[in-house]
Formats: structure tokens, C-alpha cells, sequence
């Protein structure tokens, strides 16, 4: 599947959730909903915000009612939260979020160290909550996670993930996420795969990519030249998934607005918004640089 460079792309920013849960830090409450608020200045419309897990597993978003409680409504602002079985949306529900995000993990080893249920199970969760998703008139939205490739299994069939998308989309996900879990994917296994997912499904994709392996933005481009028009990415370029070994940051949407702005890609945000709220939150994390380079080396030309 090629497409035609698009004019925009939805960028659905990452950082509260993606971005936080793998770090070491644990902020309070209020600079979490302070980084929401960054981010809808910096133009973001669609945000992840928390994400409903158990607090023992991620101590990090132990807090997610209390930041849902205190991020600001707006109608033009939609927020997306991480929810991992029935438990976890019947929390979700009660906060007002405009959709859910289920994870599927398209390997049985990462899927039980993740999640604690094997790839079978994780899909019939899906159909379950995406079913209530449904009822309650909120947005479900699917993602296949380790997609490219696990640190346990190794290489994942491009056929495997093309059957969980199918089984997937039998539920009407409002979106099928394909991740880059860890970071191992190339521009034209992206290209390949969501072409292949794109014929066998129809939905409407996403993309999440790590850039654990440098290949990151070069994987968002090819993505965006295969006809996907969103994609994920966490400001500062934080984060990533706690259950992968060696696991490094998001690409960052600073980094990743540069690159589309670039190429009269538009996506609404603004970029030194974007690059002052990076540097913010590694000195909020203590982190005296963020992986997105774009805080330290600015824009070009300088303004």
C-alpha cells in the first residue's frame, strides 16, 4: 500500500501515559496535569492520559482518577486511556475519557509478562471491552503491541499479526494500532505490514513507534507515505514500556512535528511550545536532557 505524502497527521501525544510510566521518577498529580495542559498549548487535541492499571505494576499511574479528575474539559480536546481487562475500563468509565486503548500483544511470552494473560486471551478482553466500549458510546481503540518484534521471541510473523488484525476489527475498533513495541522495526517492514493490515482489515490505522534503535522517525515517515495519517509520540521523547528489557523513550513529538513541518506536513502543534515543554519535563523528571534532540540543537533556520 503507497500513498501520496498527506497534508496532515494527527499526532495523538503520548507522554502522560506512554511517557511516564517507565520512569523512575514518580511525579504528583498536579505536574502530570500541568504536562496535559502543556500539551493542549502546544496544540495537542488528542492526549493519552493515564492509564488503568494496577498501581503494584506501575506505581506510576497510580494516580490516573485523580489526573482525569483535574485535566481540563474541553470539547475540542480528546483523552485516551490504557485499560488492560474489564476491571480496568470499569475504572476508565467512570472518568469521562473519549476513548480506550486496549493492548494486544502479539507474542504469548511478552503478553504473560506484560498483561498476565496469553495472546488469546488478551483478544477476547478486547472483544469484551470493546463490546461495553460500544455500549457506553465510547471510542474503542485496539493496539497490537511488539508488532516488528519481541525480546523474547524474537522476529513476529508479518501473517501472525495480519490473523489478530482480522480477529481485531470482527469488534469495529474506532483504531488498530500497530506498535513498535521496542523498537526494532525498519521503514520497509512498516511500509509491508500496514499494507498487509490495511487490505486484510480496512480500519483505520495507527502507529506507534520506540526509537530504541534510532529507526523511529525514519519508520513515522514511511508510515505516513503508506496513507496512516496518525501517530503517537511523547513530548520530550520519554517513556516506554516497563515489561521490555533495554527499553528506550517514544519518538518525541518535538523531533517528529520538525520533521513533518518540514515537509508541509501539518499537525497543529507548535513546535517551540513543544520543545520548551521537553526540557521542562526532564527537569521535572530529573533528567537534565530528554532523548528529543530538537531542545538542545532548536529549530532551523533560528528564529
Amino acid at each position: 500500500m503507497t500513498a501520496a505524502q498527506p497534508a496532515g497527521v494527527e499526532i495523538v501525544e503520548v507522554g502522560p501515559r506512554d511517557g511516564l510510566q517507565n520512569e523512575s521518577t514518580l511525579l504528583p498529580t498536579a505536574t502530570k496535569v500541568e504536562l496535559v495542559e502543556r500539551a493542549i498549548a502546544a496544540g495537542a487535541r488528542r492526549i493519552e492520559a493515564a492509564s488503568f492499571v494496577h498501581p503494584r505494576l506501575v506505581p506510576q499511574m497510580a494516580d490516573a482518577e485523580a489526573v482525569m479528575a483535574a485535566v481540563p474539559r474541553r470539547d475540542d480536546v480528546a483523552y485516551s486511556g490504557l485499560v488492560l481487562n474489564r476491571k480496568g475500563f470499569d475504572r476508565a468509565l467512570d472518568t469521562g475519557l473519549t476513548e480506550v486503548n486496549v493492548v494486544v500483544v502479539a507474542t504469548d511470552t511478552f503478553s504473560e509478562r506484560n498483561q498476565g494473560v496469553t495472546t488469546e486471551e488478551g483478544l477476547r478482553t478486547w472483544e469484551d471491552v470493546a463490546a461495553r466500549a460500544h455500549d457506553a458510546k465510547i471510542r474503542p481503540v485496539a493496539t497490537i503491541a511488539v508488532a516488528f518484534g519481541c525480546p523474547f521471541e524474537g522476529a513476529v510473523s508479518g501473517d501472525h499479526v495480519v490473523q489478530l488484525a482480522r480477529r481485531i476489527a470482527d469488534s469495529g475498533p474506532f483504531e488498530l494500532a500497530l506498535a513498535d513495541t521496542i523498537g526494532v522495526g525498519v521503514p520497509t517492514q512498516v511500509t509491508e505490514l500496514l499494507g498487509r493490515v490495511g487490505e486484510a482489515t480496512g480500519a483505520r490505522l495507527r502507529c506507534h513507534f520506540h526509537n530504541t534503535r534510532n529507526t523511529g522517525y525514519a519508520n513515522a515517515f514511511a508510515a505516513t507515505t503508506a496513507g496512516v495519517s496518525t501517530l503517537d509520540s511523547s513530548i520530550g521523547g520519554i517513556g516506554g514500556c516497563p515489561f521490555a528489557p533495554n527499553a528506550t523513550g517514544n519518538i518525541a513529538t518535538e523531533d517528529l512535528e520538525y520533521l513533518l513541518s518540514g515537509m508541509n506536513i501539518r499537525t497543529g502543534l507548535d513546535l517551540d511550545q513543544l520543545s520548551r515543554t521537553g526540557t521542562w519535563i526532564g527537569e521535572q523528571l530529573g533528567k537534565p536532557e530528554v532523548p528529543a534532540l530538537l531542545g538542545r540543537a532548536g529549530p532551523f533556520p533560528p528564529k
